[in-house]
């Protein structure tokens, strides 16, 4: 039997429902009582409407447990949930425990009582029982959620309407679902039949009279609604509607009134169905008409509480301020004028009035939830609108007309654009034409289109084409007297559904093509993805669709066998050739100025005519080059054709004879021109004819260039557009798309940056080449060229009689690789330059002084700061220029109208005003430092700030600048020999020092006058006024006597530290005593003789000592700002140990040194709040930690280290700071767990310093505070009357975050949605992560959560589906999720890649003009927050001649100080996105690299969204953002005077995965029409940066390891064949000095050294010279360079091999802590293929080259010219164990072995797994090679390995140098015997018979034969035993080659 509480074994057996009677027992509470269920399990599954019958087993009922409310239950939650087994499992043991855990959580709460249960608990309001539990099946058809939490609110005032609810509900849930099928409703059913058993047992042990429920329910609402003044409260709800104004009282009531509202709602439903339709007596009739009057006149009951986001616009509510703003009302008044439109069906008139939405929806079908989303989505973009106009606010507001065109012109920007494109009118005559109101209607109708529209979003040119042609059916429409549904929409049955007409066949069709490509492993040619199908609209054949859509056209038609519409303008083959295709200018360019190079340096660097004609082949190269680039059009366009326009396919057609003919003319031009330089006469006809055609073709290429891309040129070529000739000419030059038109840029940015930029590169590129790379070979060249019979070592097959091809090939290959590749040096190493000069610049860490010079260098107009300019580096220097912090922040962070009113003259009294702007700011970013634990509390009152808005006459700095600087001064003083001025003169040497001085006076004078009167306030007077004097006549030694001072510190020190504690009589006694103290030594041993004896003689005073009244009255310092004034004095003269390292933890000076460094940084005005551009941020979120629980925290790893004592070692500091917060001292993991809330703290403090939401949303929730408290003293300082508040309160920041009209204010600029996918389906089955996300909403209220809801339903033909809705929630007054939006989707919305999916169909939650895309491992600080009003701003700044549409942002890594590795991510990172972006920005080709960037989104919005979500093409879907906001016109920007935190991958194989996903998803980019489109499209010199910092990175990456193989190969060719032996003895020199200029920078790259030029530069910017070479050594000694060239690797192989191959997928890194050893078996099969086997190789061809090379030099030449390889073959084979935990341990080691083999030797088959069977493994390896042109490509990749075997044969002493062809047959023979040896040696027979020993005994024999045959071959013949190792190295790469070629075409075969 299962232990149970006695009071619950005591309850009666339940009875039928109703009218049941049952003896008594002791009552309790509701909350309670949900937790205590019924541990008898039920015989059986019951139908009927009793209680009891429905009772549950423990097991059961412990599954059921709800959540128990708060932070605290949610904490419970998901933490039992970790621990709980699963369903089914367990057996009667677990499901006993489970029921004794739950009885004793239940029973803690019980004894804790009450609002003392939890502190969390109360803090969230999150209500408890049954009410949270309410299976979804029966609450989304119900109420009986609602009626629950009413009974639970209610328990307290009435049990038994608590039960009479309680009853109710079960029948309701017990009526819809009687077979309890739904999920979760028989537990629930379970749980609420043992709750009322519970209520059925009364205290006087009477019985229940059901007969009298509806009368006990009825006067229980009456006297509730009495007792609650509802009628009052709804009185002047009213008359606040009529006034339009906000009352703050009432507002602070608005939770209040929700639920007491909520309550009321629920009694009447309850009596309304107790009391039925048809009542029979006298009470029920008249309780039925009250319910209906009620109903009918009373919408506040149901306003309040219908959902809503922001604004409440579906129902009036005085609890929400922001629809009292002015522009809101405004907003609101326009959407709801319908004086002008045709009459329509209106049913809900009682909530709110009709407006243009209802019309839309009736006359198109919109889904209700869509409608209610954009009208609040269109009322606040065109509020916020209207507030940047700062219009006077009139009685009754109206919208401008200004703000509604300007919303009009942006949201139908790209619909305007794609008209005029295809040559079509828009759906109106012209916009002056289009009134206000239809212009409202217009923007409202794209919204509803766009926000129903699901995965057509990504289609932008598809939502324009429908939005035209619903616009023109809404023209007629609005024309008409009376609307009527528009024909498009209507169904079959008759009713009116957008989704169902428009939407869903479109969405059917890209739904079955996605399904065609077999999970992403079909080819991209075999399937439509979303840029095809929207580019179908980029063309006038679009309108052939008709509309609405016609089911049986092209576009519309589904894949089948052989039937499907093809590819749209471009298929992505999967080939290296887009590289040339795509950037085939670049390639021209270096190969034809290789050509001439190479062609000059052949002719001894002679320039003359001879030297020019040869030069000039580069014309035929030059169009045969693109010539091919032509045939790669026309190859690459296979599969396209059937659907390409008629005009794509001529101009390859065009072209293709254009190309084909002028390349044909030119080359027999050449040879003409060649012809006649030969014959060696004066006739030079045709080198003139040649000259004429290429100046002729050149000039008109350089035409139609400035024509594409010179501003000024540009808008000719738009206006010669209009003649037909030129538009001719301009398309074949050209082609011509609806996006990518205009790229150009100012003439400014053209030539003064990029093309200069570009130069200067060639200008160093082009003669390292020459004199470095090409020269030096040119004479090698020549003599191989000329040597003949070279004797080979093998037999020679093709290089006799070709002047030694191979031989020259094996030479030169390696240099030309390099010159393809160290044009990324160059750029690299410019662009830190440039990039650090920028910085400089930009004032990236520095800080004026008052004066600063100007350094002009060259002619750049660069500013640099001199020696005066001090720099933040350190927390040192924080201190020193503190004094200038707040002028700069109020001139950059304070809005104009606060920071430009008259400024005081006197210098002090200037910056005591902008300290008194700056000191709440900067005290709440000092507060949020230890909220956040990087400070402790005695460093928050060091550094915590004065108001400086008193009375005192000086500026109060924080402590932290002033701490011992009293001791200092004292000293000072006590050796002072000299006059005032000298001593004053020394002290203001420190300005701090001199400050301190000054408050302690100050301070000392005003404490002591506020707190004595009579007669010792005389005496503080008359002190003060002879001290003041003596001050002004310099004659201040001579009135005291400064030895003393020390004494009379001591004395005011004990009657301060008196002062800051409570007042007390004891207290005040020792005051009086401590006052009287000071007196004596002040007036008889500090003052002068002559004061002294006038004070002692004062009568006055003299009659007060002798009386004893003297200080006996103190007036305690009970005011605010003197006790901490009081406080304040006290440290200061107590503090004695330095502040210089205060803040002491790293990150926090970090931080502060970061934020104040950004106030010198030129960024734009800030506006008010008001006036502010609104933001959204956007988190997309899927199933990553949300919040630790406590088992993750406390679980030991193998090595006994768990993540909180990991944590605690690496944030010592922190940690202490955190128990110093929550008020513990040192604590046990056992100690935490007895206090719920410390629990709950000490999850998010862990929480916090991971990479999890909890987090994140920390982060960007200070976004609002800041917005909060800025709109808040804004509001105080500029004199507003909100709660009578007045300017002098500026300052005072106390309850900011509870202002109704900041929070409104704030929540109506700011937004934040976190798109948490699989919510919906978390919540269902209980997991944890469901409990803390749901934990979030509670603590943060403007959370709002979208996730897709899934759920069975049935279709028309009655078949079962799965029907799909975005919702979005938020936490209600209970703390539960309460739906907002629910939108129905036309199907599952995962097509293509997860997370733009996921962001796609959440992002029509998102409001404002803005929209920050932010990853769920981030995270912001409050200080930097405070800047987002400025960034914003930059979106209408002057960044050319485009106005920005993304905003790039600062990041800071913050995981850099976990490991070594993290630290090398981190820097790497922050290299990136600082001095890369800053570069990539400046020349214009910065993208959207992922997060935190900043969307102008209206603008992507309506142009696909802020990613592109298509199948594996669209891995890197980050990226493709910033590729469709550039070719779309758009801008993109990079802004550093602001940052946000990231986290990076802290482990090796985080790390590979990491940027193995990175690098797959640049090959996908190779193949991608963006990529194509911006290598065509762009000008020349924005090409090259475009590719050098996107692919091009990522070839040059590739190139740098192939140039060792090339390197490697030619050599082992030569030492093979024996070449380079017999060159060596004709001719000595080999061009070494080429190879060596190019193996040096190979190995360069290889190491890391260039990747780390731009870190370097970097560090010497922000942190200095000496911290950068500091910071660099370190790395070095790191190994950075070893984990440099491994990241090489797998850059090359996974780039490589997704080209080639494809596989490119989202590799989960996960993001917890590394904190445990990697296993060799996970290392092997992680980094086999990309490393361990291409070091293999590579260490292969080195010993064949050091065993068979010839090198001049020895092995010192052979070391010099390999170093790199051996580092690189080191680097790949055992930086897994270096950068592993424990990697080198032994026993670690002998685990690691026997873990590799048991898993090498375990078979594999079906439904095992590579994790567990290498042969699985091997499968899943080569699961990419799908194609056959895939296997072909592998084939030839793996026949390489043959020449090992072909080689060394004929090395082989044995051979005596025979080179036929039968000695390398004979070595196959022998390669073929030793295999049957081999399967004869493994053979292990299974029956058990006589043939195993025989085959053993056979076995030996043939070992011993083998031995013996060995023996003989060495003893009587040339064999060796060198040669017997060199058969092992060649048979071992052949084995390797069949291996390879077997699993190649084992699919095949």
């Amino acid at each position: 039997r299962y232990r149970v509480p006695p009071r619950l074994a005591k309850a009666p057996n339940p009875s039928p429902l109703p009218g049941s009677t049952t003896t008594a027992s002791t009552p309790t509470s509701l909350a309670f009582e949900t937790r205590l269920l019924s541990p008898n399990p039920p015989e059986t599954k019951t139908t009927t409407t009793t209680v009891g019958s429905q009772l549950r087993s423990p097991a059961a009922a412990a599954d059921f447990s709800p959540r128990t409310g708060g932070a605290a239950g949610a904490a419970e939650m998901a933490s039992s949930m970790r621990r709980r087994p699963s369903r089914g499992g367990g057996g009667p043991g677990a499901a006993a425990e489970n029921w004794e855990r739950l009885v004793r959580a239940a029973l803690k709460r019980d004894r804790a009582g009450g609002a003392g249960a939890s502190a969390a608990a109360a803090h969230a309001g999150a209500g408890a029982g049954l009410a949270s539990a309410v299976p979804p099946s029966l609450g989304r058809t119900t109420n009986i959620e609602q009626i629950l939490q009413a009974a639970d609110d209610i328990e307290d005032d009435d049990p038994n309407v608590a039960r009479i609810l309680c009853e109710q509900a079960y029948s309701m849930a017990q009526n819809l679902d009687p077979s309890s099928d739904g999920r979760g409703v028989l537990q629930f059913k379970t749980g609420l039949a043992s709750v009322i058993k519970q209520k059925l047992a009364k205290k006087d042990g009477g019985s229940i009279d059901r007969q009298n429920d509806i009368e006990v329910l009825w006067n229980f609402y009456l006297e509730y609604k009495k007792r609650r003044r509802v009628d009052d409260m709804q009185r002047e709800q009213e008359i606040m509607r009529e006034s339009g104004t906000f009352s703050t009282e009432m507002g602070a009531r608005a939770m209040e009134m929700k639920k007491i509202y909520a309550t009321l709602r629920a009694l009447l439903d309850v009596l309304e169905i107790l009391v039925g339709q048809a009542p029979s007596d006298r009470l029920g009739r008249q309780i039925l008409e009250e319910i209906k009057k009620i109903k009918r006149s009373d919408a506040a009951l149901r306003g309040e509480l219908m959902p809503y986001n922001i604004i409440p616009l579906d129902a009036s509510s005085v609890g929400n301020v922001v629809g009292f703003f002015p522009e809101v009302r405004a907003a609101i008044a326009a959407i709801q004028n319908c004086e002008d439109l045709p009459r329509f069906p209106y049913d809900t008139p009682q909530l709110r009035q009709k407006d243009i939405f209802d019309l839309l929806q009736y006359v198109f079908g919109f889904q209700d939830d869509n409608v209610r989303n954009q009208r609040e989505n269109v009322a606040l973009t065109l509020a916020n609108a209207q507030s940047r106009l700062s219009l006077p606010n009139d009685t009754e507001p109206k919208i401008d007309e200004k703000a509604v065109t300007e919303v009009f012109c942006k949201v139908l920007d790209n619909y305007i654009k794609w008209c005029r494109f295809l040559g079509k009118r828009v759906a109106w005559t012209s916009l002056e034409a289009v009134n206000k109101n239809r212009k409202i209607i217009l923007v409202a109708l794209y919204f509803l289109i766009w926000g129903e529209a699901a995965n057509v979003r990504f289609l932008p040119e598809c939502l324009c084409y429908i939005f035209h042609n619903m616009a023109k059916e809404l023209d007629g429409i609005l024309d008409s007297s009376e609307a009527e549904p528009a024909k498009s929409c209507v169904t079959n049955d008759g009713s009116t559904s957008y989704l169902e007409k428009i939407i869903t066949p479109i969405y059917l069709t890209m739904s079955a093509e996605a399904n065609n490509n077999n999970d992403g492993k079909a080819a991209h040619s075999a399937w439509r993805n979303y840029d095809d199908f929207n580019e179908y609209f980029w063309s006038r054949s679009c309108f052939e669709l008709s509309w609405p859509p016609a089911e049986n056209s092209k576009f519309l038609r589904k894949p089948a066998k052989r039937k499907r519409t093809g590819k749209t303008n471009f298929v992505e083959h999967r080939t290296f050739l887009h590289l040339y295709r795509s950037f085939h200018r670049l390639w021209i360019f270096l190969i034809l100025m290789f050509q001439c190079l190479t062609i000059i340096a052949f002719h001894h660097g002679k320039i003359n005519i001879s030297t020019i004609k040869v030069v000039l082949s580069a014309g035929p190269a030059f169009f045969i080059l693109n010539f091919i680039e032509c045939c790669l059009d026309v190859l690459l366009m296979f599969g396209a054709y059937k659907t390409a326009r008629g005009f794509a396919i001529s101009r390859l057609v065009i072209r293709f004879l254009w190309l084909a003919a002028i390349s044909t003319f030119v080359t027999y031009l050449y040879v003409k021109v060649l012809d006649e330089k030969n014959a060696r006469n004066n006739d030079s006809t045709y080198f003139r004819i040649y000259v004429l055609v290429l100046g002729g073709y050149a000039a008109v290429r350089l035409v139609f260039a400035s024509l594409a891309k010179i501003p000024a040129c540009h808008r000719l070529s738009n206006y010669s557009d209009r003649s037909q000739f030129f538009q001719f000419f301009k398309w074949i030059y050209q082609e011509r798309y609806y996006i990518g038109r205009g790229l150009y840029e100012s003439i400014g940015n053209y030539a003064s940056r990029y093309v200069i930029f570009w130069l200067v590169i060639f200008a160093c590129k082009f003669p390292f080449a020459y004199y470095l790379q090409i020269r030096p070979l040119v004479v090698p060249t020549n003599i191989i060229v000329q040597l003949h019979d070279l004797q080979y070592s093998w037999h020679d097959f093709v290089s006799k009689g070709n002047r030694n091809a191979l031989t020259i090939l094996s030479l030169w290959a390696p240099v030309v690789a390099i010159y393809l590749m160290d044009i990324h040096i160059w750029y690299t190493l410019l662009s830190a330059l440039v990039g650090g000069v920028m910085g400089a610049r930009g004032r990236l860490g520095e800080v004026l002084s008052t004066t600063y010079a100007f350094v002009v260098i060259c002619k750049l107009d660069i500013t640099l700061t001199c020696a005066n300019l001090m720099q933040i580096r350190s927390i040192e220097m924080l201190h020193k220029r503190f004094e200038s912090f707040p002028e700069a922040f109020a001139k950059t962070l304070s809005p104009q109208r606060i920071s430009s009113r008259p400024v005081p003259q006197d210098s002090e009294a200037a910056t005591k005003m902008y300290a008194s702007i700056f000191s709440p700011f900067w005290n709440e970013i000092i507060k949020s430092l230890r909220e956040e634990d990087y400070i402790s509390n005695r460093e928050m009152d060091l550094l915590m700030m004065p108001s400086n808005c008193g009375t005192l006459r000086l500026v109060q700095w924080p402590l932290f600048l002033l701490t011992s600087k009293i001791m200092l001064a004292n000293d000072y003083a006590s050796d002072c020999k000299d006059s005032q001025k000298e001593l004053w003169h020394r002290i203001s040497k420190d300005e701090y020092m001199a400050y301190a001085v000054k408050e302690c006076y100050y301070s000392a004078e005003r404490i002591l006058k506020s707190i004595v009167d009579g007669e010792g306030k005389l005496w503080v007077d008359r002190l003060f006024q002879y001290l003041n004097e003596s001050i002004g006549r310099d004659s201040l030694l001579v009135t005291i006597n400064l030895k003393k001072l020390q004494l009379v510190q001591s004395r005011l020190t004990g009657l301060t530290g008196l002062l800051i504690r409570d007042e007390t009589a004891d207290r005040k006694a020792g005051v009086t005593k401590a006052l009287r103290e000071l007196y004596e030594v002040v007036t008889h041993e500090f003052l002068a003789p002559n004061l002294r004896e006038e004070f002692d003689t004062w009568q006055l005073l003299l009659r007060a000592r002798n009386d004893g009244r003297l200080f006996s009255n103190i007036l305690w310092p009970n005011d605010l700002e003197m006790k901490e004034q009081v406080k304040r004095l006290h440290l200061l003269l107590t503090v004695k140990d330095s502040a210089a390292n205060i803040p002491k933890n790293l990150e926090a000076q970090r931080r502060l040194q970061f934020f104040t460094n950004s106030l010198f940084m030129d960024m734009p005005e800030a506006k008010p709040v008001s006036e502010m551009i609104p933001f959204c941020v956007f988190t997309p979120y899927y199933s990553e930690t949300v919040l630790y629980s406590m088992s993750e925290l406390c679980v030991d790893n193998e090595d006994g280290i768990s993540i909180l004592f990991y944590l605690q070692k690496i944030f010592p500091d922190e940690w202490a700071n955190f128990l110093e917060r929550i008020g513990r001292g040192e604590s046990s993991e056992e100690d935490f767990k007895e206090s719920p809330s410390d629990t709950l703290e000490l999850r998010f403090w862990v929480s916090y310093r991971g990479q999890t939401l909890a987090r994140t949303v920390r982060g960007m929730m200070y976004y609002r505070r800041a917005l909060m408290l800025q709109s808040y003293l804004e509001k105080r300082y500029l004199g507003g009357i909100e709660d009578g508040y007045s300017a002098l309160e500026y300052i005072d920041t106390q309850g900011y975050q509870l202002s109704p009209d900041a929070r409104a204010q704030a929540d109506l600029k700011f937004t934040y949605v976190v798109s948490c996918q699989i919510y919906g389906q978390q919540k269902q089955r209980k997991a944890p992560e469901a409990a803390d996300i749901a934990l979030l909403l509670q603590r943060n209220e403007a959370l709002r959560v979208a996730f897709i809801h899934e759920e069975d339903g049935v279709s028309s033909d009655g078949q079962a589906i799965k029907e799909y809705h975005s919702k979005l929630v938020k936490a209600d007054i209970h703390g539960k999720d309460q739906e907002i939006y629910s939108i129905k989707l036309p199907g599952n919305p995962k097509l293509g890649e997860g997370k733009p999916e996921n962001q796609n169909h959440a992002i029509i939650f998102t409001r404002g003009d803005a929209i920050q895309t932010i990853d769920m491992n981030q995270d912001n600080y409050l200080e930097e927050a405070m800047k987002v009003r400025n960034l914003l701003e930059e979106f209408r700044g002057n960044h050319g001649i485009r106005y920005p549409t993304i905003l790039g942002v600062r990041e800071h890594v913050f995981t850099g100080s976990v490991s070594s590795l993290a630290s090398f991510m981190s820097k790497q990172e922050t290299s990136f996105v600082t001095l890369g972006q800053r570069v990539l920005a400046y020349l214009k080709v910065r993208m959207h690299y992922g997060h935190p960037d900043v969307f102008d989104r209206i603008f992507h919005i309506t142009r696909g969204g802020i990613s592109k979500a298509s199948r594996v093409i669209n891995i890197s879907e980050d990226i493709y953002a910033g590729f469709n906001s550039t070719l779309r016109q758009g801008n993109i920007t990079h802004h550093e005077y602001i940052q946000v935190g990231k986290g990076r991958d802290v482990g090796l194989n985080q790390i590979a995965l990491f940027e193995g996903k990175v690098a797959g998803g640049n090959g996908e980019q190779v193949l991608s029409r963006d990529v194509y489109r911006l290598g065509q499209l762009f000008d020349f010199f924005r090409m090259l940066t475009f590719f050098y910092t996107t692919v091009g990175y990522y070839v040059c990456t590739m190139m740098t390891v192939l140039t060792v193989y090339i390197f490697l190969y030619g050599r082992v060719y030569l030492a093979l064949s024996g070449l380079d032996h017999s060159i060596s003895r004709q001719a000595r020199f080999l061009g070494n000095t080429a190879l060596d200029a190019a193996l040096n920078a190979q190995f360069l790259v290889q190491i890391g050294v260039f990747t780390a030029v731009p870190m370097i530069m970097g560090f010497i910017l922000e942190l200095g010279l000496m911290k950068a070479i500091f910071s660099f050594i370190t790395m070095q000694l790191q190994f950075c360079s070893v984990f440099f060239t491994f990241s090489l690797g797998t850059r090359t192989h996974y780039f490589g091999r997704t080209i080639l191959h494809g596989g490119a997928k989202y590799r989960a890194t996960g993001r917890g802590f590394v904190v445990r050893h990697i296993k060799f078996a996970d290392n092997y099969r992680l980094y086999s293929r990309s490393h361990f086997v291409k070091a293999l190789e590579v260490a292969l061809l080195l010993i064949v080259y050091i065993a068979y090379g010839y090198t001049k030099g020895g092995s010192s030449s052979f070391i010099l010219l390999t170093i790199s390889s051996w580092i690189m073959v080191i680097s790949w084979l055992f930086a897994p164990y270096i950068f592993n935990p424990s990697g080198f341990e032994w026993q670690k080691t002998v685990e690691d072995f026997d873990d590799w083999t048991n898993w090498l030797f375990y078979k594999g088959g079906v439904g095992v797994k590579g994790e567990n069977s290498w042969e699985s493994w091997w499968e899943e390896e080569q699961a990419h090679i799908q194609t056959f042109r895939g296997r072909i490509l592998e084939t030839i990749l793996s026949l390489r390995f043959l020449l090992f075997q072909y080689g060394i044969v004929y090395k082989l002493k044995i051979t005596a140098h025979n080179t036929s062809l039968a000695m390398y047959g004979f070595s196959w023979i022998v390669l073929l015997v030793m295999v049957l040896l081999f399967k004869l040696f493994t053979a292990t027979p299974r029956k058990s018979t006589a043939l195993p020993i025989f085959i053993r005994f056979l076995q030996g024999l043939l070992a011993i034969g083998i031995i013996a045959a060995i023996a003989c071959l060495i003893g009587f013949t040339d064999f060796t035993i060198a040669d017997l190792f060199a058969s092992a190295l060649a048979f071992l790469a052949t084995g390797w080659c069949i291996l390879c070629l077997a699993i190649t075409w084992k699919r095949v075969v």
